[in-house]
């Protein structure tokens, strides 16, 4: 059985007792709602020496803008426990809001540069929020290594370089997309997708792999890649946020065409649900 922790003095003392007892804590940071995505996370903490693992579960709401889905965001705390305790998840970390945020909160943290771009452009507070729960979390579970999703591309990216930045002693490990048998990337949000939805956003994932492909076969060049992802969306009725070219390492702009490890990074809407979805790809 996970043991549930509500209060982070609590979840300090685990970590603590954890470490003296020389094992290796994992945080998996999560706003629950689980599927194989983030189980798959678990599994990589594992892989990489974590032998004490803890999930959070939190719908974070600072990441969220006034008029995005906070309310609404699917909750199912007994489904996410029976799915953590079937991965031997030691601790489920399930702060309330006000545990996690004072009333009158003044301090906040804040990456300048890699949030600025792609999701950052129409979620203008989105990655503050994330920064700083991240870091909240940090000091709330004291991991030496904490695991995230590439799905979340932009956000893994961020946050290696708060990491980095505020001297954070924790590793972070980025862990491959999972994606349904269709080819479309796992999310929570999912759920809100009608069927004919679901069919007509497969064009990301079919697209972005079409892109790859080619130009892993020189056949195309990396802003027509970008073009035949984008062209491919719209024709299946997706509405385009941001389809980009970047360096994989960074997630910023390729600064010349000798950088040959490159993403590309989508965002759109089918109906009412925004969607993200990334490839990573190295060219000759």
């Amino acid at each position: 059985m996970a043991q549930v922790i509500h209060s982070i003095p609590e979840l300090q003392k685990w970590s603590m007792d954890a470490k003296k007892q020389g094992k290796t804590v994992g945080l998996i940071p999560t706003m629950g709602f689980l599927h194989e995505g983030h189980l798959s996370l678990i599994d990589t903490a594992r892989k990489n020496g974590a032998d004490a693992i803890a999930v959070s579960i939190f719908v974070n709401p600072t990441q969220f803008g006034p008029n995005e889905d906070y309310d609404c965001y699917p909750r199912d705390f007994e489904r996410d426990k029976a799915l953590c305790e079937s991965k031997d998840v030691d601790v489920i970390f399930a702060p309330a809001v006000n545990d996690m945020y004072a009333g009158d909160l003044t301090c906040w943290v804040q990456e300048e540069k890699i949030s600025k771009g792609l999701c950052g452009l129409t979620r203008p507070i989105h990655f503050r929020g994330v920064t700083t729960v991240v870091a909240k979390l940090f000091n709330a579970a004291l991991p030496d290594l904490a695991v995230f999703g590439q799905k979340d591309a932009q956000q893994a990216a961020v946050i290696k370089r708060m990491v980095r930045d505020l001297n954070f002693p924790v590793k972070i490990v980025v862990s491959p997309i999972i994606r349904e048998e269709s080819g479309l990337a796992l999310s929570s949000r999912n759920k809100y997708l009608s069927e004919d939805e679901k069919q007509r956003a497969l064009s990301i994932s079919r697209s972005l792999h079409q892109a790859k492909a080619e130009l892993e076969n020189s056949q195309i060049d990396p802003e027509t890649a970008r073009l035949l992802v984008k062209e491919s969306i719209s024709a299946a009725g997706g509405i385009v946020d941001y389809v980009e070219v970047l360096d994989a390492e960074t997630m910023l702009p390729r600064e010349s065409p000798a950088v040959k490890h490159i993403t590309i990074a989508v965002a759109a809407v089918f109906g009412k649900t925004r969607l993200i979805d990334n490839i990573q790809i190295k060219m000759r």
